[in-house]
């Protein structure tokens, strides 16, 4: 678990920092989705990450996480995270 992280925490770094450059988001994202299933991540799984990144960045960013900013981070995430599905099940689905 600690190795996969520490992959998670460089993959959402990539994200962070590429926002602006959506093909190099998806690259980045797309390698390790596929890993996903032999790993064991369920669909379901997704959603608990998305519900846990988004509460984070909510305590961190305290006053200035506001009802826009989280929407946009919602739909964001919903956006990757439906790619990511696809990639890992050839499908895409919203999390459950």
């Amino acid at each position: 678990m600690t190795i996969q992280g520490c992959k998670l925490k460089a993959t959402l770094a990539t994200v962070v920092n590429g926002l602006d450059t959506l093909e190099a988001v998806l690259l980045a994202v797309s390698v390790p989705a596929k890993h996903d299933v032999a790993y064991g991540v369920e669909r379901r799984h997704y959603a608990v990450v998305g519900e846990t990144l988004l509460w984070t960045l909510e305590r961190g960013l305290g006053s200035r996480w506001t009802g826009d900013l989280a929407a946009a981070s919602a739909a964001a995430y919903g956006a990757l995270c439906a790619f990511v599905i696809n990639e890992a099940y050839g499908r895409t689905e919203a999390a459950e």
